[in-house]
């Protein structure tokens, strides 16, 4: 018997120590070290130029290159440059590429940084080809930190914007109850590759999944291009006939979505949860035919950007600013309509 027990009492502590070696590991991995989220000045290697001219109170110059100037979200994300440029005494301009094209992105960054750029706040069109080059320019004592689309892998000083992943679940949560948690929706994106829309898609599934009536039918890669971003929409509602909610994940999307259902005289039948607050959306909750947006305050990310640079070459440590998850919807949308 008691030779029994031992054998027992044996298979025990084998067994906890092959679930050891199973499980540690991933446990591990699942939760990497944390980056401190204050960085200090004295633990950066400055650029000589960059010294000098601050020792000599010099006009700093900063520049904010937005990932595509060219959409509805850009005018927003310049008010807060523009805001930051007065009140900090700075030269502060916001720049980027017209349409998300990486390479454009990058080539403008690289004449800044030859001119002689003082610091740098980024939004990456994309996060694997700018990475490399936001650490060489870190490298080179040139301070720079990310806005609106993080860039974590990139050794980016901190980052001032939306957590991209919890405001996905937000939305998506937001639209599954409107719904009363069944039906079949679809997600639009207009850049289902790049790193924001991702996290925002995986924290919008990780919501779905707490639904169990409701089925997410396909992702809408829908492009940049106004009327192929409607289109894009058109076609895949006319091969869903059975939606009843459409999810933007971002600014540019969702207009589309309203009119879509404005157009086909669908209000009360698809609900729209979408991103931002330009006008149209806004118009759009007015009128019905859009439920909900997600506003992640973009004057304020450019504006913290901007600030997170000045304080840090005038030898203030910094640490990330998360701008929040605000609701937009019929009971608020007119404090957000642009002033007349």
């Amino acid at each position: 018997m008691k030779v029994r027990k031992n054998i027992l009492l044996l298979i025990s502590v084998v067994t906890l120590m092959a679930l050891a070696v199973v499980y540690l590991p991933a446990a591990q991995a699942a939760a990497p070290a944390q980056k401190p989220t204050t960085v200090d000045p004295k633990d950066f290697k400055l650029d000589p130029r960059i010294a000098k001219k601050i020792a000599s109170g010099e006009k700093l110059v900063i520049r904010v290159s937005y990932h595509d100037v060219s959409n509805e979200f850009a005018p927003f994300m310049k008010q807060g440059v523009e805001k930051a440029a007065q009140e900090f005494g700075v030269d502060a301009v916001m720049v980027g590429p017209v349409s998300p094209k990486a390479e454009v992105q990058i080539a403008e960054l690289e004449s800044l940084v030859e001119k002689g750029v003082d610091g740098l706040a980024i939004s990456s069109v994309s996060t694997g080809a700018l990475a490399p080059v936001i650490e060489r320019f870190i490298k080179q004592g040139i301070p720079v930190v990310t806005f609106n689309t993080d860039n974590p892998e990139s050794g980016r000083l901190a980052f001032a914007g939306q957590d991209l992943v919890q405001s996905g679940f937000n939305a998506a949560d937001a639209l599954s109850k409107l719904l009363n948690g069944k039906g079949d929706v679809i997600i639009t994106t207009l850049d289902a590759a790049a790193q924001w829309s991702i996290d925002r898609e995986t924290g919008a599934r990780n919501a779905f999944k707490n639904y169990a009536g409701i089925k997410v039918l396909q992702t809408v890669n829908t492009g940049t291009e106004p009327q192929a971003v409607y289109a894009a929409i058109e076609n895949a509602m006319q091969a869903n006939p059975s939606v009843v909610g459409i999810l933007s994940l971002e600014c540019c999307s969702v207009s589309p979505a309203g009119e879509y259902v404005k157009r086909n005289n669908l209000k009360g039948k698809v609900t729209v949860v979408g991103f931002d607050e330009v006008p149209t959306t806004l118009q759009l909750i007015k009128d019905g035919y859009v439920a909900a947006s997600v506003s992640q305050d973009p004057p304020r990310q450019t504006y913290e950007a901007v600030k997170m640079l000045v304080d840090f070459l005038k030898g203030k440590p910094i640490s990330g600013v998360d701008t929040g998850i605000a609701r937009i919807d019929l009971t608020n949308y007119e404090q957000y309509m642009p002033k007349k």
